[in-house]
């Protein structure tokens, strides 16, 4: 599992905590943790050399894949090479998941016995189209023995999982992330991948609407061309506007443009530190204004969580 995350991060999440109400279901007991995923590289479990790799990249988190990216006759040595890498370490401050294969597959529940032996910081599952399968596979994580530690990172690939995804978010403690799998909802769809994305816009603001009632993280899905730099940065930036925490990768060289997007700001920092200076500064002297805008509670919210966020990232880089 990853080392444990630098003090700034934990402050962000106990301000967030002072925002909301203490007893609401969305700051859970499992949100004591806060981590940036800004940038969250999927790579196949049966690849040695990049699981090697893996360890000096710039990544927040890395997703060990027994699904999609293995063929079924590399399913057995995918899923031990896995559960050793987790078992061995070496990924600092990454953030270390296993993708399972989903519910219903022949590989399932061997893949999710011995993910959940092995303890990484979050076990994948595709495919999680109800509350009542999160409580299944919560359940299943108790009787195989999963550390308390190890979250469940829901996978919404069916417009099904879209209209149910505040129920799904908020069906366990376990959950702490939800991953939009575009691929798949594009083709649930009988859609095409398109620039700008208009064809699943509605499942894209109904993912973020879910996830953000719930209070867990939401990861925007991937983009499959390697080739087409612009078409990606554009859409890395979409998803930040739309409210989405991070982006799920398929290449190491997409980490930077995700990374640099999903950060706060040069100009989102200074802006933060002036208006917070402003705000003490007037303490107690009524209606505050910081550059012609006047600032309340929830400006100064945004600033420390902003500020919180920058300070995060810059331990985690300065650890890399």
């Amino acid at each position: 599992m990853a080392d444990r995350p630098c003090e700034g991060a934990t402050h962000l999440l106990n301000m967030m905590n002072r925002e909301k109400d203490p007893g609401a279901h969305h700051y859970r007991q499992h949100m004591a943790v806060y981590r940036p995923r800004r940038s969250v590289l999927y790579l196949p479990a049966s690849n040695s050399r990049a699981l090697e790799k893996a360890k000096g990249l710039a990544c927040d988190a890395v997703i060990l894949d027994l699904e999609d990216a293995v063929a079924p006759e590399a399913k057995l040595e995918a899923r031990e090479a896995a559960a050793a890498a987790v078992r061995a370490g070496g990924f600092g401050r990454r953030e270390l998941a296993i993708r399972v294969n989903g519910v219903g597959t022949e590989w399932h529940e061997a893949d999710l016995a011995a993910a959940c032996a092995a303890g990484p910081d979050a076990i994948v599952v595709p495919k999680v189209d109800s509350a009542e399968t999160v409580r299944a596979l919560a359940a299943a994580f108790e009787a195989h023995g999963a550390p308390s530690g190890t979250a469940l990172w829901a996978m919404i690939e069916t417009p099904g999982a879209v209209l149910s995804v505040a129920d799904i978010a908020s069906a366990s403690d376990r959950i702490t992330v939800l991953v939009l799998g575009t691929n798949d909802l594009v083709k649930e769809l009988g859609v095409e991948h398109v620039p700008g994305r208009l064809p699943l816009q509605t499942a894209l603001g109904l993912t973020v609407l879910g996830a953000k009632a719930a209070g867990v993280v939401v990861l925007d899905g991937v983009y499959n061309d390697l080739t087409d730099v612009d078409g990606y940065l554009a859409e890395c930036r979409q998803g930040r506007a739309l409210g989405f925490d991070g982006k799920t990768l398929i290449h190491p060289r997409q980490i930077d443009d995700a990374n640099a997007t999903y950060a706060p700001s040069a100009e989102a920092v200074e802006d933060s530190r002036g208006l917070l200076a402003a705000w003490r500064a007037a303490s107690g002297a009524g209606v505050v204004t910081y550059r012609g805008r006047m600032v309340e509670n929830l400006h100064v919210a945004t600033a420390e969580r902003v500020l919180a966020l920058h300070e995060a990232i810059t331990a985690i880089d300065q650890d890399a």
